[in-house]
């Protein structure tokens, strides 16, 4: 079963034994509290997190090998001084610890001053990289190291993203938020488009890395959700035998 997983998974080393098994994925996710996001999109992006981890369909794929758990982490960012680890390492085991997370995301509350972040065009997203990166560092013996990252808007400060080195592996996907309220209708999907293409170009690392779409930030939920169930997808392929 081991060796099929193995393959299946595409790992090219021999995966440890249940008994052995730290973790099959660690999934650090990094949210976009730049001066272009307000108080109720922060709120939006928060709760739509939270309740994207608790939904079904991610849920099950969170809790598919118990004996291998997922840990996850979060943390907000925007410019190359305001990061902030807003989920400590938590792995996944049980529903009970899927509601835990969910509801110390819900509560978490904004920690820099809403008018100072508002009055910075500041967007720090090759230093928000960094700090994933390192992040991930910390769990090295998971089979999966992936950092998801969203942002409404394209780096102007700190690093530039194409700069950041990232090791061959460490995945990094990509979630784009485009404006809730455009001037003009259809320069909501210009404008995604562009950010889009951004991402894939300076942001996305490793094999299979992806971006996905938010029109918005009322949109934010349904996106995350698709995102967290095709990250975790590709190891809900069996379970462990003893």
């Amino acid at each position: 079963m081991a060796a099929r997983l193995a393959c299946a998974l595409g790992l090219s080393v021999a995966l440890p034994s249940a008994a052995e098994a730290a973790c099959r994925q660690a999934l650090v996710l990094g949210l976009d509290v730049s001066g272009s996001v307000d108080a109720q999109e922060y709120s939006l992006q928060l709760n739509g997190l939270a309740d994207a981890i608790a939904s079904p369909g991610v849920a099950e794929r969170l809790l598919a090998m118990p004996e291998a758990p997922v840990r996850l982490a979060a943390f907000d960012w925007s410019t190359t001084e305001r990061q902030r680890v807003i989920l400590p390492w938590q792995e996944v085991r049980t529903r009970a610890d899927i509601t835990a997370i969910a509801a110390q995301l819900r509560g978490t509350q904004r920690a820099f001053n809403a008018a100072a972040t508002a009055n910075s065009t500041a967007t720090a997203l090759g230093t928000a990289m960094t700090l994933g990166i390192s992040m991930l560092e910390q769990q090295e013996e998971c089979w999966k190291l992936t950092l998801d990252i969203s942002g409404d808007g394209k780096n102007n400060t700190g690093i530039a993203p194409q700069d950041v080195f990232v090791d061959n592996r460490y995945t990094i996907n990509g979630l784009v938020i485009g404006a809730d309220n455009p001037p003009i209708g259809d320069i909501r999907l210009i404008e995604v488009a562009d950010l889009s293409s951004y991402y894939r170009t300076t942001v996305l690392r490793g094999p299979g890395a992806f971006v996905e779409t938010a029109l918005g930030f009322r949109d934010f939920e349904r996106a995350m959700t698709r995102k967290l169930i095709r990250e975790l997808e590709g190891l809900v392929i069996g379970r462990l035998m003893p």
